[in-house]
């Protein structure tokens, strides 16, 4: 019978001289990019985080290394990082043998939320000056990312004021029923129109001593007034911790509608991703960025479900981040308005954003409609509109309607003599009046005839073929590929944090696959080796993996120096 020769097979062998962990790890893996990236930062605000007494700590540039290497793998959980130390080569290659537990990761993420964000500026700033982005045009979108709150914990403002009001009139009849000196003198007080629970504790506290004073009832009618009072004491108690409730729901709530108990900083928002289809809202947060050859350059959580109100102070936080603001913004119709056109405008901002009607005005039924406003014939000098029948719309007055952050808006009100027996009057407008009125906004439409000329025109066109594949693509990777569709932590805080480290993995992520898709042989690139204009439109010319090999090794990636 033939013998059959298999290779040793040995588990608990000993070995003189150890291998190297990172033996196997090939030298264009994206472990090793990370690696080298995270060398070369600046990690000065982190160790200011550190006491210089006690047991030394982890080194937070292998925390660093770790976590983000973790969120470019889809692993968001501690304690799936933790086991991945224990398993995974290139886990325990980058912790240097190091084995911290799910706690003291978790501990790293909350200690550093808000450094984090200066290392995302750092890489972007980085990135910048190999000549993967310019920092001069931003292709801005927004979405909504469900919070970690149950969708059962809803507050809404109008109920909390219903309940309140309710709660003040039930003080005013029980206060009305108390049957003391000290409550008439509140009472007496003209200035005096609702409770607070400070007002009300001082109130409990002088009647329960003046109740203390009185002698010991021994009548059954006068005990039975004792414990009536004492009742009503509790009562008082009761209500003025509820009503300190409210207060704290109003206070908590801010401008908003809506927030949820579990996470007071997460809005009630209909989200796309409703598994019933219905669009039922549910807690969460309006998220932000901004994106340049889908790489995001700046993000913002809002609580507000509409993006026109974000833009601005997006805007605002771009430029507090990076010292400037960028020269040309790319939206879509949602943040179309009179304010935003605005402030870009007098921010000199190549403004290629959309407004509502943008693409049906395209349309053939829409530009040869005669009756529409913006077709209507307009003299600038007199101030009127002339109607297609050849009857002019006299101005009337002007209307001022305010926004949700403060902004005036005017418009103008111009109004026909009469419309009765006009053979196109049932084409011109359906109303029941005899009259037709028109408002007209003239700022806005302005602003609309400078955005169509922009969006319009060649540079508009590569643009707005641009936008579909920047912030889109990136939302479809960030929740299709990398399974991030739902935050983890509970306040607005601590999810920022969480996107920090998510935005510095999928940027890492995005430059490690450019990089290894391009052959090794390709020569080191020139700072100025792009195709890409001063409006960012095109691409850069692709950048190999060995592009980067030399500064892997010399470690000159620190801007920092």
């Amino acid at each position: 019978m033939e013998k059959r020769h298999f290779r040793p097979y040995i588990q608990n062998q000993i070995v003189l001289f150890p291998e190297r962990v990172d033996k196997d790890i090939a030298e264009d893996d994206p472990v090793r990019f990370i690696s080298a990236i995270v060398d070369g930062l600046d990690l000065e605000p982190f160790k200011k985080l550190y006491y210089t007494m006690g047991r030394s700590p982890y080194h937070p540039k292998m925390m660093l290394k770790v976590i983000i290497y973790a969120y470019m793998n889809n692993v968001y959980s501690c304690r799936e990082m933790e086991k991945r130390l224990l398993r995974d080569t290139h886990f325990i290659w980058l912790a240097g043998g190091e084995k911290p537990d799910f706690v003291t990761i978790n501990r790293f993420r909350n200690r550093v939320k808000r450094e984090i964000n200066e290392i995302f500026t750092q890489l972007v700033l980085l990135l910048a000056e190999r000549g993967l982005i310019s920092l001069d045009v931003e292709y801005i979108d927004g979405t909504k990312i469900e919070s970690k709150a149950n969708k059962y914990t809803f507050v809404w403002r109008k109920n909390v004021e219903r309940y309140r009001s309710n709660l003040m009139e039930k003080l005013r009849v029980l206060l009305q029923q108390v049957d003391d000196v000290i409550i008439q003198d509140q009472q007496a007080k003209p200035e005096v129109v609702e409770f607070t629970p400070t007002e009300l504790t001082s109130i409990v506290e002088e009647l329960k001593e003046a109740l203390d004073k009185e002698p010991a009832p021994e009548t059954k009618e006068a005990k039975a007034e004792h414990r009536k009072r004492k009742k009503q004491i509790k009562t008082l108690e009761e209500h003025r911790d509820k009503l300190a409730e409210y207060d704290q729901r109003l206070d908590q709530l801010g401008k908003r509608n809506s927030m949820s108990k579990t996470d007071p900083d997460a809005t009630f928002m209909r989200m796309k991703e409703d598994a019933k289809g219905k669009g039922l809202a549910k807690p969460g947060y309006n998220l932000q960025i901004a994106t340049e050859n889908q790489i995001i350059t700046d993000y913002a959580l809002f609580p507000n479900p509409s993006d026109t109100c974000t833009l601005i102070p997006f805007l605002e936080s771009f430029q507090e981040r990076y010292d400037h603001l960028p020269t040309t913004v790319v939206a879509d119709a949602g943040y179309g308005s009179e304010e935003n056109y605005r402030f870009m405008e007098e921010s000199e901002m190549n403004a290629y954003v959309k407004y509502n009607y943008f693409h049906q005005e395209q349309r053939p039924r829409y530009k040869n409609n005669p009756f529409l406003p913006e077709h209507l014939y307009y003299n600038a000098q007199e101030n009127y509109y002339v109607c297609p029948m050849g009857q002019h719309l006299e101005f009337r007055e002007t209307t001022t309607t305010k926004t949700s952050t403060g902004y005036t808006s005017e418009s103008s009100i111009y109004e026909a003599k009469n419309c009765r027996g006009c053979p196109l009057r049932s084409q011109c407008y359906k109303g029941k009046e005899d009259r037709r009125k028109i408002s007209v906004n003239h700022r806005l439409n302005s602003y609309k005839q400078k955005a169509r000329t922009l969006l319009t025109s060649e540079k508009g066109i590569k643009h707005r073929k641009r936008r579909s594949v920047e912030p889109e693509s990136v939302f479809g990777q960030m929740k299709n590929n990398m399974h991030y569709r739902r935050f983890r932590h509970f306040g607005q805080d601590k999810v920022l944090m969480d996107f920090a480290f998510f935005a510095i993995a999928f940027n890492l992520k995005k430059v490690a696959a450019q990089l290894k898709k391009t052959q090794e042989n390709d020569p080191l690139p020139s700072q100025d080796a792009t195709s890409r204009g001063k409006e960012g439109v095109e691409r850069s010319e692709t950048i190999t993996f060995t592009h980067f090999k030399p500064y892997l090794s010399k470690n000159v990636f620190s801007i920092a120096a």
